[in-house]
């Protein structure tokens, strides 16, 4: 894929303080395979940042919605069904480092796996 950045100011709403808006990159991709740009990302990093790491942190969004649906679906992050902010900050924990855990895991390259 190809990437374009440029620096630009996004249609937000206009603030009671009235300060000017900031600058912000925007972010497209253009596959090689495609006629025209398929994704497009705002980022508030600063001005100064590589045009490689903005695109690389561009394309970990799959990455994290994976690994929102392994948090959900098998790790059990949806499942807490208390009432006060400790338990569900302990669930969160929990379901944070068995997801760490299972990272760990998948990426030992000694690691023994099932037949």
């Amino acid at each position: 894929s190809r990437f374009a950045l440029v620096r630009v100011v996004a249609a937000h709403l206009v603030t009671r303080d009235r300060l000017p808006p900031d600058h912000e990159w925007l972010i497209v991709e253009w596959p090689e395979n495609k006629e025209a740009p398929t994704d497009f990302w705002l980022s508030n990093l600063p001005a100064e940042e590589e045009p490689e790491h903005l695109a690389r942190l561009a394309r970990l969004r799959w990455t994290i919605e994976l690994d929102y649906r392994q948090l959900k679906g098998e790790l059990g992050l949806d499942h807490y069904e208390g009432r006060s902010y400790m338990g569900f900050h302990h669930h969160c924990a929990l379901v944070s480092c068995a997801h760490a855990f299972l990272t760990l895991e998948r990426l030992d390259p000694k690691a023994q796996r099932p037949a």
